[in-house]
């Protein structure tokens, strides 16, 4: 744990560097062009190492909350994930739609094939007693002219270290939505240069819902697994909201015959 001194010498430090920065923004005009393109680079990397900072330090703040939602995965659980839009702030809380790809975050993008959609997507806080996640995701589609709408979530690297065929993936969702409908989970395992996918059907109801993928029945090859994935495909979404209160992917092996 840090010091009293350490800590005050880090307030300090960071102190003058948010000085210097407020300096450097008011010589913008008298700048050269060498010395802004150094400096507007250097400002970006800051800012990319802050904002990851603010959201780590969201998700620590909501720790106790966090700590609640893993209490409830199966005993055996070896892995767990929630994905950053439910973890805590993220730099750019929501988007309005319009090309067939919108990024919200790193590994977490909206795909559609609208000609002219009508879609938002945002972050907002959770504030129910029952809400383990700090952070929910609301959809909100108006004019829908598309086939299909789906939230593509990437799995970080460490969901295929040891991924095993003995293995059991979980994904628990809490969702709610204005009216019942369908939403498809879709698993996808990239395994050499082929792709697996296994679906399910996520039924809408009260409470924390969850589907799970028996690697077992899959054609996976378990030594050439690279990466994994997940689709949220919704169907029907017209004239919809859709809030996303949680969502959290776990693995377990199956337990020995």
């Amino acid at each position: 744990m840090a010091s009293r001194l350490q800590l005050w010498l880090n307030r300090i430090i960071l102190e003058r560097a948010l000085a210097r920065w407020r300096g450097n923004a008011a010589r913008v005009p008298e700048m050269s062009l060498r010395e802004l393109r150094g400096l507007r680079a250097m400002a970006q990397q800051t800012r990319q190492a802050l904002d990851q900072m603010a959201l780590e330090a969201g998700f620590r703040l909501a720790q106790p909350l966090q700590g609640e939602a893993m209490r409830r995965h199966q005993a055996g659980t070896d892995w767990h994930w929630r994905p950053d839009p439910w973890r805590g702030p993220l730099p750019r809380p929501g988007l309005t739609v319009s090309a067939g790809r919108s990024d919200l975050s790193e590994g977490t993008t909206l795909f559609h094939d609208c000609r002219q959609p009508e879609i938002c997507l945002r972050q907002l806080s959770n504030s129910g007693a029952g809400d383990a996640a700090p952070c929910a995701l609301r959809l909100e589609v108006f004019r829908f002219d598309g086939s299909f709408l789906s939230l593509v979530l990437d799995l970080p690297a460490s969901a295929a270290e040891g991924l095993k065929l003995r293995h059991l993936i979980r994904l628990e969702a809490q969702i709610d939505s204005d009216k019942p409908r369908p939403v498809y989970v879709r698993l996808n395992i990239k395994h050499g240069p082929n792709v697996e996918q296994i679906s399910r059907q996520l039924e809408l109801q009260d409470g924390l819902m969850s589907v799970d993928f028996d690697m077992a029945y899959s054609g996976v090859n378990e030594k050439r697994i690279e990466k994994l994935w997940i689709d949220l495909i919704f169907d029907d979404p017209a004239m919809s909201q859709i809030t996303l209160r949680d969502l959290t992917v776990s693995r377990r092996p199956r337990a020995a015959l």
